[in-house]
């Protein structure tokens, strides 16, 4: 969305609304302007073709509104419509209308999807910028976020530490793969070690990543090698890690083939493998770290709490994370925080791979992030869990990261009465009310039941 030059005075009062009205589809967002608005004002606007909605996909009737303030809760308070309104031509130069806060300006139907371009031009005195925002493309990458597919990170991150190196698998980041199979009588896939300082010991299937390879190549290669079976998985059950790179993926899934590895067949990589009943014999095991997610496996596979999550193949070059920050009041209003450096989008932060940079958990990125941007220091964050994940890792040392897109509420100081979100500081940060019902719906019914992937720093 093109704007005019940036000012320190940005910040205060929404300008301009935008939305279209008939199915939700379209643009939608607001602008800003300084301390002093200025008398008057004009507006361009042109829809260029979209090459996702050529023109003749459908049709949209977009209006501009232009509010004048705002009101206690933050939202902004539109002013009644001035008798005369000019339309804006869908083609050819954008039209120019011109006039004051309240003035109302409905465009005639447009190809649904199709990107609103708008400028606002001071005709006056008084310091004016704004920064468009489609919100449909937000709404899109909220969308995808909630459904678990991913969405791409951009080269720049919202914070990233410096220099900032592309993550190398078993060089500077160490990925783990879990898996737990259960059959139909709830017994668990069980391996024995051969590795000499754990030997004829049992574990769960698991092992490192191996360069060039997905998360959920790595997962299957190691049930083979360890057990003789092949799988498919399921989902997504937990995410545990140990400073900022080591990092262990744990699966639920089921066996579709194989044969199960007898002692005869003992290699390198284990003795043999069974089936377990989790109570008789009573196996010796390497650990008993693997309990409570035998007994997270059994509950899912029972009643799921959270939607089928696996890893997406994006490429990422860091250990980041992509903050679904929100932050609700009493009256069910929910806001989450954005990122207004280039086009509005959810905050990236990416983590450092020094080993020694212990508080760069998952948790503790995100509180350090919120902190930055927020005016009041006694800001409290709580990480809910993963809504998912993407990796790539086909292209080593250039896409070994992974992306975590996280859900995250926000209160002050851990009250839970405040009518409108923390204050922030500059113009890098910004809170969007979620107006459309159904996207709120879908993010409220997440936070309230925590309908995620927990995650496990340790």
């Amino acid at each position: 969305m093109p704007h005019s030059d940036p000012s320190p005075a940005l910040g205060g009062a929404p300008l301009f609304f935008l939305r279209a009205p008939k199915r939700g589809v379209g643009a939608e967002g607001w602008g800003y302007f300084g301390s002093k608005p200025p008398v008057g004002w004009s507006v361009s606007a042109s829809l260029p073709p979209s090459p996702r909605n050529p023109p003749g996909t459908g049709e949209e009737q977009l209006n501009i509104w232009v509010w004048g303030e705002i009101g206690p809760s933050g939202a902004p308070i539109p002013l009644p419509p001035p008798p005369a309104s000019r339309s804006l031509g869908p083609s050819g130069p954008p039209a120019p209308l011109c006039g004051r806060s309240g003035h109302h300006a409905p465009l005639p139907p447009q190809p649904s999807g199709a990107l609103l371009s708008l400028r606002l031009v001071p005709l006056s005195r008084g310091v004016c910028c704004v920064a468009a925002m489609a919100c449909g493309a937000l709404a899109e990458e909220l969308d995808a976020v909630l459904s678990g597919r991913g969405w791409e990170v951009q080269e720049r991150y919202d914070s990233a530490p410096v220099p900032a190196h592309p993550v190398r698998v078993r060089k500077t980041a160490c990925y783990i793969v879990l898996a737990v199979l259960l059959n139909d009588q709830n017994e668990v896939l069980m391996m024995q070690e051969a590795k000499h300082e754990c030997y004829g010991t049992w574990y769960l299937p698991a092992g490192r990543m191996e360069p060039n390879e997905t998360i959920l190549e790595a997962m299957k290669r190691e049930v083979k090698e360890e057990t003789g079976l092949e799988c498919e998985p399921l989902t997504l059950l937990a995410v545990e890690e140990r400073g900022s790179v080591w990092i262990r993926y744990v699966f639920l899934a089921r066996p579709t083939g194989g044969t199960l590895k007898a002692p005869h067949d003992a290699d390198a990589e284990s003795l043999q493998a069974r089936w377990w009943d989790r109570e008789s014999p009573a196996l010796p095991l390497r650990a008993r770290d693997i309990l409570p997610l035998m007994d997270l496996a059994v509950r899912y596979r029972d009643s799921p709490s959270h939607p089928v999550i696996l890893p997406e193949e994006m490429p990422c070059a860091l250990i980041c994370q992509r903050l679904l920050a929100t932050f609700t009041n009493g009256a069910g209003d929910l806001w989450v925080l954005l990122s207004a450096v280039g086009a509005p989008h959810l905050p990236v932060s990416a983590r450092t791979t020094s080993p020694c940079k212990i508080q760069n958990s998952i948790q503790a990125a995100a509180c350090r992030l919120l902190k930055e941007c927020c005016l009041l220091p006694q800001v409290t964050v709580r990480a809910h869990g993963v809504l998912g994940l993407q990796h790539l890792g086909k292209n080593a040392g250039k896409s070994d990261g992974v992306c975590f897109n996280v859900l995250l509420t926000v209160t002050q100081g851990g009250q839970s009465t405040q009518e409108t979100p923390p204050e922030l500081q500059g113009e890098s940060f910004q809170w969007w009310k979620i107006e459309e019902s159904n996207l709120r719906s879908r993010i409220l019914q997440r936070l309230s039941s925590s309908a995620v992937v927990p995650i496990h720093s340790y």
